[in-house]
């Protein structure tokens, strides 16, 4: 009951998580905060030199209107106008006072009554781009003052020009623009994110829950076919996992339907091989009075036949043991390789009419130190694929030799060869079979029975001229000496 209410106990984070609407869960909302905050970087690093440039223009407009001002003076015989016509000047111009200064030392000025208390100088002529950043933020931190810009004639001509400017007018003009920045960064941030948001959400968040519901509704019920996801023809990542997802699951519905068949092949033999195995105990009875027969035919074929059956009994006795678990472990015993291929040969089924040779190039006194019934059944198996993929007549050729860490045996016949799709799924039960009405049963038990010997059975080759089979066993015994193939 703890365990009950522990599994059920959520952090804070997912009850949260929960709380909030699913759009805003998912992906798509992440994705619209995340491109408004990159946004807004990026306006905050535009920001800093434009608030630079635009304190920079607004002291070079004043520049250049306290120069139009001062034209005024020039009109006069002696540079003296009147005391309203003066501060209607500086009023237009939005300065407190404007004085000239020329190569020959002459100076015109226009002034307030009470000139005012200057609290920071700053020269337009050659500003750099870091000095006004920072002075910039440092009227923005102010705002207060009373400044004395120098700047050129904008005529160019040699000289400057000082004018007394009220900052209180620069620090609104600059707020009003910092406003103005931000209302349009937020535009600007909420356009992109906006338009980010819908083009990811089609081409990326739908495609993604597809191929999430998909996979939810495959968990639930693999078998059935209205779990698979669509094709798709993207050429991007998307398009390329929902294609391997779906290959996924036919090849993954393919291998439950192949266990789904073994299962069902398992209690079908249970329920047959009780049956089947008194019947050849019967046989046995059967075969054993055949002994006593004087005709030496029968003698020479009923220890055969008795092996035969005795095989066969004790198969049924395993109960097909592939399909339903693992084989019996190997009960190795020192043997003639030689004579267990001539066993093999004339238990295989040759024709009689000799158009299939069988060539046992085998050592006389080559001995393996293995299970040999095990052995015999691969060998068997190998064996009747060779004859049954030959219909048309030709060679079976057996040979073996020592390796370097154990013996190599080859097993190869002069057929038409295994077809590709046969090929690609040889040693899997029901897939690999290469003939009609087949199972693949036969090579699939072969390589079983050889990796637990610690072997491995292979497929060297398999074309127009023929089919080689590798079968590798480690060194168990070296009783018998490595010699060469002959």
């Amino acid at each position: 009951m703890q365990t009950q209410n522990k599994s059920r106990q959520q952090t804070p984070q997912q009850t949260r998580g929960k709380a909030l609407p699913r759009w805003l869960r998912g992906l798509s909302a992440r994705l619209l905060v995340l491109t408004m905050f990159f946004v807004m970087i990026s306006e905050v690093l535009i920001y800093v030199p434009s608030i630079a440039r635009f304190r920079l223009m607004f002291l070079e407009n004043r520049v250049a209107d306290a120069h139009l001002a001062s034209l005024a003076l020039k009109a006069t015989p002696d540079n003296v106008i009147s005391k309203p016509l003066e501060m209607e000047l500086l009023a237009n111009a939005m300065v407190r006072g404007v004085v000239l200064k020329r190569r020959e030392a002459r100076t015109m000025m226009l002034m307030e009554d009470m000139p005012p208390k200057v609290d920071a100088s700053y020269d337009l002529r050659g500003a750099t781009a870091l000095p006004l950043i920072a002075d910039a933020f440092m009227t923005l931190a102010e705002g207060d003052r009373t400044l004395r810009v120098v700047g050129a004639f904008p005529d160019q001509s040699e000289g400057s020009l000082e004018v007394i400017v009220d900052e209180r007018q620069l620090y609104t003009a600059m707020i009003d623009y910092s406003f103005n920045i931000v209302k349009l960064s937020l535009v600007i941030s909420l356009l992109t994110a906006g338009l980010v948001f819908l083009s990811l959400h089609l081409l990326m968040v739908l495609p993604m829950r597809r191929i999430t519901a998909s996979m939810v509704t495959f968990r639930k019920a693999p078998e059935s076919t209205q779990s698979t996801i669509a094709g798709s023809n993207r050429g991007d990542e998307i398009g390329t996992a929902q294609r391997e997802l779906r290959h996924m699951q036919d090849e993954l519905r393919a291998s439950l339907t192949q266990k789904a068949h073994l299962a069902s092949l398992g209690v079908a033999v249970s329920k047959i091989s009780h049956d089947l195995r008194n019947i050849l105990a019967t046989a046995l009875l059967v075969s054993d009075g055949l002994g006593e027969v004087e005709d030496p035919a029968v003698r020479r074929v009923v220890p055969r036949l008795m092996n035969s059956i005795d095989r066969a009994i004790e198969l049924c006795s395993q109960t097909l043991s592939f399909g339903r678990a693992d084989e019996a472990a190997p009960n190795p015993a020192a043997f003639s390789l030689l004579e267990l291929l001539d066993d093999v040969a004339a238990f295989a089924g040759l024709p009689s009419d000799g158009r299939i040779v069988w060539r046992n190039e085998v050592a006389d006194d080559l001995v393996l130190q293995a299970d040999r019934e095990q052995i015999f059944r691969v060998l068997l198996n190998l064996a009747r694929n060779a004859i049954q993929a030959m219909s048309m007549g030709g060679e079976i050729t057996v040979t073996a030799n020592w390796g370097g860490a154990g013996v190599i045996i080859e097993f190869s016949d002069d057929g038409p060869g295994l077809p590709e799709k046969a090929r690609e799924h040889l040693f899997e039960a029901f897939t690999g079979s290469a003939r009609s009405g087949g199972t693949g049963l036969g090579l699939a038990i072969a390589k079983e029975l050889v990796v637990a010997h610690g072997g491995d059975l292979t497929l060297l080759s398999s074309d127009a001229r023929g089919t080689i089979f590798r079968i590798d066993l480690p060194a168990q015994s070296k009783s018998a000496p490595r010699r060469p193939l002959r």
